[in-house]
């Protein structure tokens, strides 16, 4: 799909020009490229009708992407929470500056009007800007200085839970993936997003967005395909820490998913298929994939 074929607002073009055709990739350590089985799937407008061919991600191509998020989770963890949030906020300034384009992937892939695409845009936004907000203020609020019955000085503060697989809401295929992609990076996370099936367009976008505002590479991977083929793998992974299955729509997958990350003890958030994305976030979202840590120190020394 090239430049004519996504924008409706388009100036008139020689007719004797070929367009630039789009190859959309996977989007892993940083980096853009095709799944190493070489495959590809179709993806159809909400009218059912031919959009892209994306590329069908691989079992292979999710162990890279922990790889990737595994490497990358120290050095973004280390960061300052300032600058994690200078990070999250420089994100929602480049995919603000594309807001045509992410408007018009919106409208295709999820069948809506440009009035409503728009809003879905500017809430993905500013939700981006709510969870940069809270990067300099987890510690206050989920950490402090606890009393107890000694001369002790008892202080909790929270950290990352690591490498956190996300399952992104099927039907929302911007505003949903920011949902749950920003509250874990918020934290120190990094985070391996399996992107929607059936409109995967904004989130292979939302990686162009990642890869120029300063996201250090493999904080965020994305990976497009079959949640049933790649979600079980990921799951069983053992150096996964979190695994949200909000975008999990069917109950009998969903339960094989959470068996499988019992067995290596990783956190699971269970599906959510009536979650209104445009409600005002809580804090819930944030705390869940952070540990709070507890030191424990003598008075006087």
């Amino acid at each position: 799909m090239g430049w004519r074929a996504t924008y409706d607002e388009r100036p008139a073009m020689s007719p004797d020009r070929i367009d630039v055709r789009k190859t959309y990739k996977l989007y892993v350590g940083g980096a853009f490229g095709r799944s190493e089985s070489g495959r590809s799937y179709v993806v159809n407008d909400a009218q059912g009708r031919f959009l892209v061919n994306a590329a069908q991600a691989s079992r292979k191509d999710g162990r890279g992407a922990v790889v990737a998020a595994r490497k990358a989770q120290p050095g973004w963890a280390a960061r300052t929470a300032y600058n994690r949030g200078q990070v999250l906020y420089r994100v929602a300034e480049v995919l603000q500056g594309r807001r045509a384009q992410f408007v018009a992937e919106v409208m295709r892939g999820e069948g809506v009007g440009t009035r409503r695409a728009g809003t879905l845009v500017d809430a993905a936004v500013d939700r981006w800007v709510w969870y940069a907000g809270w990067t300099d203020k987890l510690a206050q609020v989920l950490g402090g200085a606890n009393q107890v019955a000694g001369p002790f000085f008892n202080l909790s503060k929270p950290e990352p839970t690591g490498v956190v697989v996300a399952v992104a809401p099927q039907a929302s295929s911007l505003l949903g993936l920011v949902s749950v992609l920003a509250p874990a990076l918020a934290g120190g996370n990094t985070v391996v997003a399996l992107a929607s099936e059936t409109a995967p367009l904004p989130a292979v976008t939302l990686g162009e967005v990642l890869a120029t505002a300063d996201m250090p590479g493999g904080a965020v991977n994305i990976l497009t395909g079959r949640v049933a083929e790649v979600a079980p793998w990921l799951a069983s992974h053992r150096d996964v820490d979190a695994l949200d299955l909000t975008g999990v729509a069917d109950r009998d997958l969903a339960r094989e998913l959470e068996a499988a990350a019992a067995d290596t003890l990783t956190r699971v958030r269970r599906p959510e298929p009536a979650a209104n994305w445009s409600a005002t976030p809580g804090m819930d979202r944030l705390s869940w994939v952070l540990e709070t840590k507890t030191v424990w120190h003598p008075i006087g020394i």
